[in-house]
C-alpha cells in the first residue's frame, strides 16, 4: 500500500526465526559439536559464513595458483592476475545472488562459494596432481576432499572432549579432538562438490573426483544424513555454477587483459577448431558436436559488449570489465530463469530442486573455459613451470618423508608423532604441503634438499 513503511508491514522476526530460517529446519543448522551462541541476533549460517571468512585457510589461498601463478611477470601489462583467494571471493558474490534470487540462505550459500577451493594445495591442479601419487597408498589427494578435511578437522578452531564427538576427528593428546570449524550440516553439505569416496563417483568408477577420505567418513556420513544417495543439495549446485561462471569469464578476462588471447584469433577457423577440440573431452561430453561449440562461441561474439579488441587504455579496461559483468549475469540469469521455469516461485534449498542451466549456457561456459586453457594454460613457458611445480611437490614430500617430523608445522608435527602408522603418518605430510602457498612450498622444498 502506498506510503506504507515496510519495516510496519513486515513480521517482526523473532530469535528463534532468525537463528533457524523457515526453509531449513533444525537439522540443517545443527553442528557435528553442540555450541552455545556467543551473539544473538546472528543466524547460524552467518556465523558459518563469518568463520570461513576470519579462517587462515582462506587467507593462504592468496598465495596459491588460480591459472598465472601470483609473482610472475609475464604479461604486458600488470593486470593483477586472480589468486585462488579473489576467485573465491568473486565466486562467492556471484553464488550469493544467484542463490539469494532462487530462495537459498545467502550467507549459506557464500560460505559454500569461500569453502570451495580451501583444500586446494600449491600450484593449483598441478600440485593436486603430484599429491595425489604421492599419497596413492594413503587413500589420494583430491582438492575438494581435502576442503572437507580442512573444514571439519585441520582448521583450528573449535576443539572438544573426545567423547562428544566421533573417534576419528584429530586429537592434540590432551583428550581433546579437533572438529575444525564446527560449520552447520547444510553448510558442510553445500560445500560439498562430489558426495561419494574414492572410486564410488555415480556413474564413472574410474573418475579421479571425489569428496570425502576414508578417514573422514565419520563426519561426512554425519554431514550426509537423510541425503537421497549422492545427490548435492541445491546450495551446492548453485555454489558450482557460481564456480563455473567465476572463473570461466574471468580466466578469459585476466588472458585478454595480459595479452595472451587476441580476439581475432576467435574469427579464425583454424584457431577456433583448436578451441572446440580443447572443449570436447575437457569441458563437454566427448560425443558434443563441434557445430554446437561453434554456435556457442558465434552467439557471444555477436553480442555488441563482446570485447573484439583490448590495447590496455582505461577505455579498453572499461569495455572489458563490462563484457566481464555481462557475461556473468547472461549465465546466472539463464539458471535462474530456468530453474524458476521449471519450479515456479517458491524457496528452492536443500533436497527440494535441481539448478536447471540450460545447455546453451553451458556451452557458452564450457567455450570460454576452451579459449582461456588454449591460449593461457598451454603456453610452452606455462608448461615448463607446470614441469618445475610438480619437481617440487614430489621432492618437498621425499624430503619430509625422510625427515618427518623435522620440517612439520607445529601443528602437524604433533599430528605425526601421535598417528598410529606410517599410512596416518603420510597423511599428515600430505596435510602439511596441502597448507602451503605457492612461495612457501618453494622455500620449503629449497631448505630442505639442501639439508639432504
Amino acid at each position: 500500500m502506498e506510503g506504507t513503511s515496510t519495516e510496519t508491514t513486515r513480521p517482526r522476526q523473532t530469535q528463534e526465526h532468525r537463528s533457524n530460517p523457515p526453509a531449513y529446519d533444525p537439522t540443517s543448522v545443527a553442528r557435528w559439536a553442540t555450541e552455545p551462541d556467543k551473539r544473538p541476533g546472528r543466524t547460524a549460517f552467518q556465523r558459518d559464513r563469518a568463520r570461513v571468512l576470519h579462517s587462515s585457510a582462506l587467507r593462504r589461498l592468496a598465495g596459491k595458483t588460480q591459472v598465472v601463478t601470483p609473482g610472475t611477470r609475464s604479461q604486458v601489462w600488470d593486470a593483477s592476475p586472480r589468486t585462488r583467494l579473489t576467485h573465491s571471493l568473486e565466486c562467492a558474490q556471484v553464488g550469493r545472488e544467484l542463490g539469494a534470487a532462487l530462495g537459498c540462505d545467502p550467507d549459506l550459500v557464500e560460505a559454500a562459494c569461500l569453502s570451495h577451493d580451501l583444500g586446494h594445495p600449491p600450484f593449483g591442479h598441478n600440485g593436486e596432481q603430484a599429491l595425489n601419487e604421492f599419497a596413492e597408498d594413503c587413500g589420494g589427494f583430491e582438492g575438494n576432499a581435502q576442503s572437507l578435511r580442512l573444514l571439519t578437522r585441520i582448521e583450528p578452531k573449535r576443539f572438544v572432549r573426545g567423547a562428544a564427538v566421533p573417534a576419528a576427528a584429530l586429537a592434540d593428546g590432551d583428550g581433546l579432538v579437533s572438529v575444525g570449524l564446527n560449520l552447520t550440516r547444510a553448510t558442510l553439505d553445500a560445500a560439498t562438490k562430489y558426495p561419494w569416496p574414492r572410486g564410488a563417483h555415480p556413474t564413472d568408477p574410474h573418475s579421479p573426483k571425489f569428496g570425502v577420505y576414508d578417514d573422514d567418513r565419520p563426519v561426512f556420513d554425519w554431514i550426509r544424513e537423510g541425503a537421497p544417495g549422492t545427490r548435492t543439495t541445491f546450495e551446492a549446485q548453485v555454489m558450482d555454477w557460481a564456480d563455473d561462471v567465476a572463473y570461466s569469464v574471468h580466466d578469459v578476462e585476466d588472458g585478454l587483459h595480459a595479452g595472451h588471447i587476441d580476439p581475432d584469433c576467435l574469427h579464425a577457423e583454424p584457431e577456433r577448431q583448436e578451441i572446440f577440440q580443447v572443449a570436447v573431452g575437457r569441458y563437454v561430453a566427448a560425443d558434443t558436436d563441434p557445430a554446437e561449440l561453434a554456435e556457442a562461441l558465434d552467439r557471444l561474439l555477436a553480442q555488441q559488449w563482446w570485447p573484439n579488441g583490448y590495447d590496455g587504455s582505461a577505455v579498453a579496461q572499461a569495455r572489458l570489465k563490462d563484457a566481464t559483468s555481462q557475461l556473468i549475469g547472461r549465465f546466472c540469469l539463464a539458471a535462474e530463469s530456468a530453474t524458476r521455469a521449471r519450479y515456479g516461485t517458491g524457496r528452492l534449498t536443500r533436497y527440494a530442486a535441481e539448478l536447471v542451466v540450460p545447455r546453451a549456457a553451458r556451452l557458452e561456459c564450457a567455450v570460454l573455459k576452451a579459449v582461456a586453457d588454449r591460449y593461457v594454460m598451454q603456453r610452452a613457458e606455462q608448461e615448463l613451470l607446470r614441469a618445475d611445480q610438480r619437481i617440487v611437490v614430489a621432492e618437498l614430500a621425499e624430503a619430509l618423508t625422510a625427515r618427518a617430523p623435522e620440517g612439520l608445522d607445529p601443528q602437524f608435527r604433533a599430528l605425526f608423532d601421535e598417528a598410529c602408522d606410517d599410512r596416518a603418518r603420510k597423511r599428515v605430510i600430505v596435510d602439511q604441503i596441502a597448507s602451503l602457498t605457492d612461495a612457501a612450498a618453494r622455500s620449503l622444498h629449497a631448505r630442505l634438499r639442501v639439508q639432504m
